[in-house]
């Protein structure tokens, strides 16, 4: 299963990092070598490093910031800042400037959503600007293991290389942790960060900003793409509707929605993302069921109606298909 999930995260980003002419070398006659571990992560890490940061204001007190690695809520106000996931590592400058042209009050707090590279990047150089860091007990644990992903390189030759993540550093490791939910208040605000059941990972929390109508999603939403849920960290589909349901439970029409990768959502996208979530998983699951393997299952193109609104983000219809047999 971590080999199957592994493969599928790699060749979700593939396809973004290497030229297609590359991609395609050894379908010519040529043999493509595989990239090493340490290149494919470096370039995903610069494929997310080359978004713009981009501002939006979404309360008095609460700005979001999106770009290079998904989407970044900062509360702000005399009680310092109060920053929910941190981009990706070669981002720290650009998000340092954006986080001091809201002010100059310090960084006082520092969220992390889930373990993935992506939103704890950061938390090295925060720590040491004095920050204290939070997150599920599960995000120290998988922050504080190497994990090897071994994936597949998008080739004829179907050539292996592995996505190595040794264990984080015990500065970039959260200093405080907690096993269901944690309450902040700050700047005004009342904070909920809130544990769900294996969802994306087994690491997930949500962030609700109760006097601002805001919730943060991260990893559990992806707006308006097919998600990566993530089975060799305890990932499941089942508790990724789940924690939808949980969201819509709370949720107003008023309610501004951040999800981990695309634009700031609301109600109605939270629902179109779990009603597709639904379709998904009955259909997987009736062809699964069957006793079809899970290219099998890609070969019935389950998904062709869904394609043209959900597959033009990070995961593809294939992907997607093999991504739902296996967090099943």
């Amino acid at each position: 299963m971590l080999r199957g999930s592994a493969t599928l995260a790699g060749s979700a980003f593939l396809a973004h990092l290497f030229p297609a002419t590359s991609l395609h070398a050894s379908a010519a006659g040529y043999p493509q070598q595989a990239p090493l571990p340490a290149d494919l992560l470096a370039r995903m890490r610069a494929k997310f490093n080359a978004s713009p940061v981009q501002t939006q204001k979404l309360a008095d007190n609460v700005t979001m910031l999106s770009g290079p690695g998904g989407s970044v809520v900062v509360l702000n106000g005399p009680d310092g800042k109060f920053v929910v996931d941190t981009f990706v590592a070669p981002a720290w400058p650009r998000l340092k400037k954006a986080l001091d042209d809201l002010g100059n009050t310090p960084v006082k707090y520092v969220i992390d959503t889930h373990w993935h590279f992506d939103h704890t990047d950061n938390n090295a150089p925060f720590r040491a600007a004095g920050a204290t860091i939070v997150a599920h007990e599960n995000t120290k644990k998988r922050m504080a293991e190497p994990h090897d992903l071994p994936v597949l390189y998008q080739g004829p030759d179907g050539a292996l290389a592995s996505l190595h993540f040794d264990p984080s550093p015990a500065e970039a490791l959260p200093q405080y942790t907690f096993r269901s939910t944690y309450k902040l208040q700050a700047n005004g605000e009342s904070l909920t960060l809130q544990h769900v059941p294996p969802a994306h990972t087994d690491t997930d929390i949500y962030v609700h900003f109760e006097k601002a109508n805001v919730i943060q999603m991260a990893d559990l939403f992806f707006n308006g793409m097919y998600p990566y849920i993530d089975p060799g960290t305890g990932g499941k589909i089942i508790g990724t509707i789940a924690a939808c349901d949980k969201i819509l439970s709370l949720a107003d029409n008023d309610t501004k929605i951040v999800a981990g990768h695309g634009p700031l959502g609301n109600k109605a996208d939270l629902t179109k993302f779990r009603d597709m979530l639904v379709t998904s998983r009955d259909r997987v699951e009736r062809l699964k069921s069957a006793g079809k393997s899970s290219q099998e299952a890609v070969a019935e193109k389950p998904f062709a109606d869904l394609d043209l609104g959900w597959g033009n983000g990070i995961i593809n219809s294939e992907q997607w298909v093999q991504i739902v047999y296996l967090t099943l």
